[in-house]
């Protein structure tokens, strides 16, 4: 007989890929300037789609664009924006596209400045995830005062695709804060501190 392990209601009975995502990565705190870059760039390129799309063209994502290599998107010519829009591996909009080169520039000024990207954005929530509590799914918000700071603050610097709700879903991603409901097998696993 299956043994069946307690998940976020938006992973029970989810196909495999949007499971693994969920067990494996949203959640955990991430320190690492490409990873960070990566989400920014697909929860972008997630505006008015699902998740699931997004995921399943993650690897077409990292082929097109440098493997998330920031230097070598920020330097992207107008002609590597039209064979982009052309590549059926990632979603082919335009402004999508813009932004993902433009953010990578504006990356850069923010690792310039600060020493990292991980280093500023830590910043915002003192260093540590801020562990939820969350019982029902219904809970859970689409943004917070952080998520709202944090896309006034990349705006300002220049950034684009990054509304608080983009923002908000980035920082659930990448584990600043942890919105996995109490019952979920990743609730204490993903931050261990919650």
């Amino acid at each position: 007989m299956k043994q069946t392990v307690d998940r976020c209601v938006w992973a029970q009975g989810a196909p495999e890929d949007y499971t693994r995502y969920h067990d494996e990565e949203w959640g955990v705190p991430v320190h690492d300037d490409k990873t960070h870059f990566e989400f920014l760039t697909l929860e972008g390129a997630q505006a008015g789609l699902s998740w699931l799309t997004v995921l399943r063209k993650r690897a077409g994502y990292r082929q097109a664009f440098a493997q998330f290599d920031v230097a070598k998107i920020a330097a992207f010519t107008p002609q590597t924006y039209q064979q982009l829009y052309d590549d059926g591996r990632i979603i082919r909009n335009r402004l999508k596209i813009q932004a993902t080169i433009n953010n990578a520039q504006r990356f850069l000024d923010i690792q310039t400045a600060f020493g990292s990207f991980d280093q500023y954005i830590w910043h915002f929530v003192d260093g540590q995830p801020q562990n939820n509590h969350w019982k029902d799914p219904q809970e859970v918000p689409a943004n917070t005062p952080i998520s709202d700071k944090i896309s006034k603050d990349l705006k300002k610097r220049g950034f684009q695709f990054i509304g608080s709700t983009i923002i908000y879903a980035y920082m659930q991603a990448v584990g600043l804060v942890n919105d996995h409901t109490t019952n979920c097998f990743c609730y204490h696993t993903a931050s261990p501190t919650a």
